[in-house]
């Protein structure tokens, strides 16, 4: 594979370094109440922007049928609700006797009690071929409990929490992740033809749409005046980090394929087994 190749290949995340560098030379163009007008470009319009997207790229069919997986929806709500803010305060009580800096491992366990991010997680398992129409459920689900799950958890494992303005979260999620949704929906029926003979980059729209979203995001954070950390927490932080995605992803995908293993084990009659397994991959 030649460099050019590789590069367009990866254009994603060389976006990602792209996009985080120039917020770092232009932060004020990004934040909020600048140029870009980031509360209501972002907010509203980018993410709804997204899941018109999705609306317009799933088969009906696709998302109903993702309604019935209600195994997976329970393992996924406990798994980022239950499970994960309990290993990261398990995990933090480790570090806790380490020099970091105190307010990076309470912004870790905050994080950890967040829901499933509603934009990056439809984005991203689209990317790799994943279930895009259980990703929106989940993700739409999740950040609806989280209204009311996530104060909890925060007051659980940081003793801390504060009100949640739930009216004008729970709308403000509705207008932007079912109701653009539902209108892709209808307007592909009107256009399934044209959108099947011409298979639209839907992924590569959503992917910038997302880079925005990173854009803005990072300009918040270098044009922030308050942030003052020192390299070695900041860079230890960033380690642990990573190390924590790529041991849960392992941890998800062994756990995830031995089920779906498991299941075709057991309900598929002999002769079929093994072409099944092969379609499960």
């Amino acid at each position: 594979m030649g460099l050019l190749e590789r590069l367009r290949k990866e254009w994603f995340i060389l976006g990602i370094v792209l996009v985080i560098a120039v917020a770092r030379l232009e932060p004020a163009v990004g934040v909020k109440g600048g140029p870009l007008k980031p509360e209501i470009t972002i907010t509203y319009i980018a993410v709804s922007a997204i899941f018109f997207n999705s609306g317009l790229s799933l088969k009906t069919e696709e998302l109903t049928n993702a309604l019935m997986h209600v195994k997976l929806h329970l393992f996924v709500q406990i798994f980022t609700l239950v499970f994960f803010p309990t290993a990261i305060w398990l995990f933090l009580q480790l570090l806790s006797i380490t020099p970091i800096n105190e307010w990076l491992l309470k912004g870790l366990q905050t994080v950890g009690c967040m829901p499933p991010p509603v934009s990056s997680a439809v984005i991203l398992t689209k990317a790799v071929g994943g279930n895009e129409a259980a990703a929106i459920f989940n993700s739409a689900f999740g950040s609806f409990l989280g209204i009311v799950i996530t104060p909890l958890l925060l007051l659980l494992f940081l003793g801390s929490s504060s009100s949640v303005p739930f009216t004008s979260i729970f709308s403000q999620l509705f207008m932007t992740v079912v109701v653009p949704l539902i209108i892709g929906q209808i307007v592909r029926r009107y256009i399934k033809d044209w959108l099947e003979r011409k298979k639209p980059p839907f992924g590569a729209i959503s992917s910038c749409v997302l880079l925005m979203i990173i854009y803005t995001t990072f300009c918040d954070t270098f044009a922030n005046p308050n942030i003052d950390l020192d390299k070695f927490s900041l860079i230890i932080v960033v380690f642990i980090i990573f190390s924590v995605q790529m041991s849960f992803m392992f941890l998800t995908f062994l756990f995830s394929t031995r089920v779906v293993k498991s299941q075709s084990i057991t309900a598929i009659p002999h002769p079929l087994k093994k072409m099944d397994l092969h379609r499960c991959h």
